[in-house]
C-alpha cells in the first residue's frame, strides 16, 4: 500500500459496554473492507489472547488497518484501535482513545445505556473525540432500537439524525457505519515536515525483534533510515522493522503522519519502552515528549508467590514481560515466613488480578499462590507522619496509630427501577451510602423505567463478591462503574491467625473491627478442618492486637499404646499412658506445624 494522503486517513476506536457486541461488529468491518480473507476469518478476530476468547471479553487494545472505498469514489485508510469495555480496563480504554480522532459508541438495542457506556463516553468527550452513536443487535426479537435511540438523544445529547442502526451478527448497517466514519471523523492533524513524534499506545515483546512498540504518528514520519529514540526513557535504537496491522503484522518501509503501526526496536530491556512514551529520530529529533497518559492507579493489592521457590526468577521475568504492555500492573519483591519469596502486586481491580494471574500461569507456565486481596490504607501515626500501606504486615501496632483512612469509591449503577430497593439493601449491607437516583425512559409506561443510581462505598467492600451479588440479585440486569473518590476514617484492625502459637503471616488480613470476631471464628473453624492432624494437639487461634478472639483445636492422633496389654495390672497401663503423655508434651515443644498449601488456597477462597 503506497503513501496515503493524511486527509484520507481516519483513526477511530469502538466504545461499548461489555457484551454489547463490539467484537462481532469489528469482525464484520474487517469482512466488509476485505482486511481479512474469508478463509482466515474467525469470531472475535481481534481478541488474540486465549483468555479473551474464553471469557468473551476484550482485555488488550488491538489495532487493525482497513482499506475502504467511500461513496465519493475516493480511497480511505481506516485504523481501528479496539478497546476493552470492562470496568477494570478503563485505563486501556483511555490509552486507545488517545490515539484516535473519533469513536463509535455501540449500545445494545435490548439493554440501552449502561453505567460503563457513560463512563467511557465521558473519557471520549474529555479527549474531544467525534462520537458516532450506533444501536446494535437490531436483529434480536427483543430489540427496541427506537427507545434506545431516544435514550442516546436524551442522556448524551445526540441529534436524532446522528444515530445509526446495525447488527453485528447479520452485518446490516456496517457499510453505512464505515461511510459515517469517513464523513464525520476528522482526518488526523499533524505536520508532515516537523520532526517525528509518535505516541506509544501499546508494546509487546517479540523474541526475534525485541520490543515492538505500537505507535500513532502525530508529526513527521518514521522510516528505516536512521536511529530512533524514546524521549522519556532516553533509549536509542536502530529500527529492525516498521509496519502496520492487518490484523497480523505487515511490513512496510515507512509510517506517515496520522498513521498507526508498529516499530520493532530490537531493544531487549523491557523497562526501556513504556506505554505513553514518544518515539522521535535521534538526530534533529523532537525535544518535547507528547503528553502521555496519567499513570494508572492500582486499587487492589495482593501477594503473588511461586509454589516452587526455585521459580522465583521466572516469576520476576514474567512480571517484567507483562508490565511491558500492561502499564497498570505494579509489583515489588516481598517475602513471607509462610510462603517464602514473592511479589506484592498492585492491580486495577479484581478482574485485572484474575487475568494477570491466569496469564502468568498460562503464558509462562508458573504455579502460583495469591494472598487475599487488600486495598491501600492511609495511616496517620501518632508522631504526625502519614504512611500508605497495602499489606497487613505493614500495619503499625495500635499504640502508634492515630487514625486509619480507607479509600471510598463513587459507584454508579444502572438497572431497571424495580430493583432500587434491592440495590439499597446491597449497598447498606456493605457500609455504603445512597446519594441520588435519576430515571430515564420517559417514553416507557410507568413501572418499567430504568434508573441510574449513585452510591458511595468503601473500596474494600466492592472487592469481594460485590459484582457477583449485584448481578445475581438483579437477575443480571444491573451494570456498574466505579471511580476512586477520597479517603475516609475507618475502624479497621489486623486479624492474625496463629497456628500452634506462631503467627502465619500470609493469612493476616485487615478487616472492619466490628466484623473481626466473626471473621476470626470462621477462619479458625475452616483451618481446623484443613490442617492435618499431628501427634499432639494443635491450637488454632485468631487474634486482634494480642487479644485472642477465637480458638479451635486440631485434636491429636492417638496411637493405642495399650494394645499389647490384655488384662493385667492397671499401674502398668498407667505407666505406658504417662510415658506417652510425656512424649507428646516434648513433641509439642519442638514440633512445628506446616500449613499445607491447600489450606491457604481454601482460606483465601473462603475469604471471598
Amino acid at each position: 500500500m503506497g503513501h496515503v494522503d493524511p486527509s484520507h486517513i481516519r483513526n477511530f476506536s469502538i466504545i461499548a459496554h461489555i457484551d454489547h457486541g463490539k467484537s462481532t461488529l469489528a469482525d464484520r468491518m474487517l469482512e466488509v473492507t476485505g482486511a481479512v480473507e474469508m478463509r482466515d476469518m474467525r469470531d472475535q478476530m481481534l481478541d488474540s489472547m486465549d483468555l479473551e476468547r474464553e471469557k468473551g471479553i476484550t482485555i488488550k487494545a488491538q489495532a487493525v488497518r482497513m482499506a475502504f472505498d467511500a461513496a465519493d469514489g475516493e480511497h480511505y485508510e481506516l485504523n481501528l484501535i479496539d478497546t476493552p469495555g470492562h470496568v477494570d480496563f478503563t485505563y486501556e480504554v483511555s490509552r486507545a482513545l488517545a490515539a484516535c480522532e473519533g469513536a463509535i459508541l455501540i449500545v445494545d438495542a435490548t439493554q440501552g445505556i449502561q453505567a460503563q457506556t457513560l463512563a467511557n463516553v465521558y473519557l471520549a468527550l474529555d479527549l474531544n473525540l467525534k462520537l458516532i452513536p450506533i444501536v446494535n443487535k437490531i436483529d434480536l426479537p427483543s430489540a427496541e432500537p427506537e427507545r434506545v435511540a431516544q435514550e442516546l438523544i436524551d442522556v448524551i445529547g445526540f441529534d436524532p439524525d446522528e444515530v445509526l442502526f446495525a447488527s453485528g451478527k447479520t452485518g446490516a448497517g456496517v457499510p453505512e457505519i464505515l461511510q459515517a466514519i469517513v464523513e464525520r471523523v476528522p482526518p488526523p492533524a499533524g505536520n508532515p515536515d516537523a520532526p517525528l513524534r509518535a505516541l506509544v499506545f501499546d508494546a509487546k515483546y517479540d523474541v526475534f525483534k525485541g520490543v515492538l512498540v505500537y505507535v500513532r504518528v502525530l508529526d513527521g514520519h518514521a522510516d528505516m533510515s536512521g536511529r530512533l529514540r524514546l524521549i522519556q526513557q532516553n533509549a536509542r535504537f536502530e529500527p529492525v522493522e516498521i509496519g502496520y496491522f492487518r490484523p497480523g503484522l505487515q511490513k512496510s518501509d515507512r509510517l506517515d503522519v496520522g498513521e498507526v503501526g508498529y516499530i520493532a526496536t530490537g531493544l531487549k530491556g523491557v523497562a526501556q519502552s513504556r506505554v505513553g512514551d514518544t518515539v522521535t529520530t535521534d538526530l534533529h529529533g523532537a525535544e518535547e515528549a507528547l503528553p502521555g497518559y496519567r499513570p494508572a492507579k492500582a486499587m487492589v493489592f495482593a501477594g503473588i508467590y511461586p509454589t516452587d521457590p526455585d521459580s522465583y526468577d521466572d516469576l520476576r521475568d514474567a512480571l517484567e514481560r507483562l508490565t511491558l504492555n500492561d502499564a497498570a500492573l505494579q509489583w515489588q519483591p516481598e517475602s513471607s515466613a509462610a510462603l517464602g519469596f514473592g511479589f506484592r502486586c498492585g492491580f486495577l481491580g479484581l478482574l485485572h488480578m484474575e487475568i494477570i494471574q491466569e496469564r502468568l500461569e498460562r503464558e509462562f507456565d508458573l504455579d502460583l499462590i495469591a494472598t487475599a486481596p487488600s486495598v491501600q490504607y492511609e495511616v496517620q501515626r501518632t508522631n504526625g507522619q502519614t504512611i500508605l500501606i497495602d499489606s497487613p504486615a505493614e500495619l503499625p501496632s495500635s499504640t502508634e496509630i492515630d487514625e486509619i483512612r480507607e479509600p471510598w469509591v463513587k459507584v454508579t449503577i444502572t438497572a431497571p427501577a424495580r430493583y432500587l430497593g434491592t440495590l439499597m439493601t446491597l449497598v447498606s449491607e456493605r457500609r455504603g451510602e445512597f446519594e441520588h437516583v435519576e430515571y430515564f425512559d420517559h417514553a416507557v409506561e410507568e413501572g418499567d423505567s430504568r434508573i441510574l443510581a449513585t452510591f458511595h462505598l468503601p473500596l474494600s467492600e466492592i472487592l469481594i463478591e460485590f459484582y457477583d451479588q449485584l448481578k445475581s440479585r438483579t437477575s443480571g440486569y444491573a451494570a456498574m462503574d466505579y471511580a476512586l473518590e477520597e479517603y475516609r476514617p475507618a475502624r479497621v484492625s489486623r486479624l492474625d491467625i496463629l497456628v500452634n502459637g506462631d503467627s502465619v503471616d500470609a493469612l493476616s488480613a485487615i478487616v472492619p473491627t466490628e466484623d473481626a470476631p466473626s471473621q476470626g471464628r470462621k477462619l479458625a473453624a475452616a483451618l481446623k478442618v484443613l490442617i492435618p492432624r499431628q501427634l499432639f494437639d494443635v491450637p488454632i487461634q485468631a487474634a486482634i492486637g494480642g487479644h485472642i478472639i477465637a480458638r479451635e483445636t486440631v485434636k491429636a492422633l492417638r496411637k493405642n499404646v495399650l494394645a499389647k496389654c490384655y488384662g493385667g495390672d492397671i499401674s502398668r497401663k498407667r505407666k505406658l499412658l504417662e510415658k506417652q503423655k510425656a512424649g507428646k508434651k516434648r513433641m509439642k515443644m519442638v514440633g512445628s506445624v506446616e500449613v499445607p498449601q491447600e489450606a491457604f488456597m481454601a482460606v483465601l477462597k473462603m475469604r471471598e
